[in-house]
């Protein structure tokens, strides 16, 4: 392995405003947090190749959630505690001390690439820069007797005084769960047991990666990544899904009593997200750009992967809204286009610009059989991306043409449809209504896109198409 980082080649899928690495690989968001001044981004980083590798945590900072400096790398693997790699976890301020908590990875040496065993481990930082591991690490030695060797991704916080750590973990009898630490000083973790498992391997999962627990309007949420769920005819698609299960955690903190599993974004690229508290009190969340096992044409050039747009969460009637969040108008530079119009036929929104932020409203009320559709088509007329949406039956489908592959979602019935759309150089974020159902989306063509909406009746419609700051991500 060298100890200098891949190049970039090329820069033709190169993101402006969404989070990557410099070059080399990015997977799952880390250690999201607000230290000093800062929000504070971490990633799973292999530097020296656009594959998957030895994991590091890369790391990003921001003021405003929009605006990104890309600092050093802060967990570099190879100490005893984590010899194989840095794997997820989260952070956690104390002290005007920023501590970070993270799995360590450690192979048997047989090549086997599956039979690994894994640790918990600690960093800290008093400037939010340079990270010192904790000299007595681990913290966790080890999973505890009724698990198996899956045991990684902690999530800690504070509650009256005492601290809690979840963890992604597979109980002995193969199913997926989350189990919970308490400790009274980040050092000394004591564990209490599972508070939440899978009922069914394929209806739930025989792991939960990437755990977080947090409440909104007065309900427990718990958000985690299953891996093996089955297909349902339109739902759970992806290789693995990424939502939430509606709850109650008890005062004693050893149950979670919850309802059903909710996928929490419906697009393909989309995976191991993660929140945190804001200091005026919202709930933000940053997911990786990408699903295992996807192409990934980038990697040709030297990179691989990104994090989504930083998202406010909001809970109305039990379902999880994901709205992109208020700072994310500072990267508007000039508004393009603004009408209001009757669309009888295909409107071009867009040709020769990237870098945009697209919003639409369509009155579809009381309009039979309407359809209307967003597409993303390269110069020769070929479609990238589709987005449909049938109001008979309020479902859309998108339609991604380089996976001939699409993804569904439905939403209430409503007399407006509202979207906001964020292009980026080889990715598109669709909201909808508020949030109610996004799509997130990597795509490829090293044309300038063109961006046209239709519909199959007449409706009228709104939009606006803001130019955006292409260079928002600083390394």
């Amino acid at each position: 392995m060298t100890n200098k980082p891949i190049q970039i080649t090329n820069d033709r899928y190169r993101l402006g405003f969404h989070v990557s690495a410099e070059s080399g690989w990015i997977n799952d968001p880390n250690g999201f947090c607000y230290f000093n001044g800062y929000y504070h981004i971490f990633y799973q980083h292999y530097p020296y190749s656009p594959e998957w590798g030895p994991m590091h945590w890369g790391h990003a900072r921001s003021k405003d959630l929009v605006h990104w400096e890309n600092l050093p790398i802060a967990l570099t693997p190879g100490s005893k505690e984590d010899k194989d790699g840095c794997f997820s976890g989260s952070a956690i301020v104390k002290d005007d001390t920023l501590y970070l908590f993270y799995t360590g990875h450690h192979y048997y040496g047989d090549g086997d690439p599956d039979h690994f065993w894994q640790n918990q481990n600690m960093a800290y930082s008093t400037d939010g820069v340079n990270f010192t591991k904790y000299e007595n690490n681990p913290v966790i030695a080890s999973e505890p007797e009724d698990n198996t060797h899956h045991f990684r991704d902690p999530k800690v916080w504070e509650d009256n005084g005492n601290y809690y750590m979840i963890l992604g973990s597979q109980g002995k009898d193969g199913l997926g769960r989350v189990i919970l630490y308490q400790s009274s000083d980040l050092k000394d973790w004591t564990y209490i047991g599972d508070i939440a498992k899978s009922t069914n391997i394929e209806k739930e999962g025989f792991m939960w990666e990437c755990p977080d627990l947090f409440t909104l309007n007065n309900k427990d949420i718990l958000m985690c990544s299953p891996q093996g769920i089955k297909q349902d005819e339109k739902k759970y698609l992806n290789l693995f899904q990424t939502g939430y299960f509606l709850g109650h955690l008890n005062s004693d903190k050893t149950a979670f009593t919850r309802d059903q599993f909710i996928e929490l974004d419906h697009g393909h690229d989309f995976y191991a997200a993660q929140t945190t508290l804001t200091p005026d009190g919202r709930r933000i969340l940053i997911g990786w750009m990408a699903m295992w096992e996807s192409p990934m044409p980038e990697k040709e050039d030297g990179w691989a992967g990104a994090l989504t747009l930083p998202r406010e969460l909001e809970l109305k009637d039990n379902h999880l809204y994901m709205k992109p969040v208020e700072e994310l108008k500072a990267l508007r530079t000039h508004t393009l286009q603004s009408e209001n119009l009757v669309l009888e036929s295909p409107k071009l929104l867009s040709d020769q610009l990237s870098h945009l932020e697209i919003n639409v409203t369509h009155h579809v009320a009381s309009i039979e059989n309407l359809t209307t559709s967003f597409e993303i088509k390269d110069n020769s007329n070929q479609l990238i991306l589709s987005l449909k949406y049938n109001a008979e039956i309020n479902e859309f489908e998108l339609y991604r043409a380089d996976k001939n592959d699409s993804r569904y979602a439905t939403i209430a019935p409503h007399e407006e449809l509202n979207l906001r759309i964020f292009v980026d150089k080889s990715s598109v974020e669709i909201f909808i209504n508020d949030g109610e159902v996004v799509f997130t989306e990597r795509y490829y063509t090293e044309d300038t896109p063109n961006i046209w909406m239709d519909a199959s009746h007449s409706i009228e419609t709104t939009y606006t198409v803001h130019q955006l700051n292409e260079i928002a991500v600083q390394f």
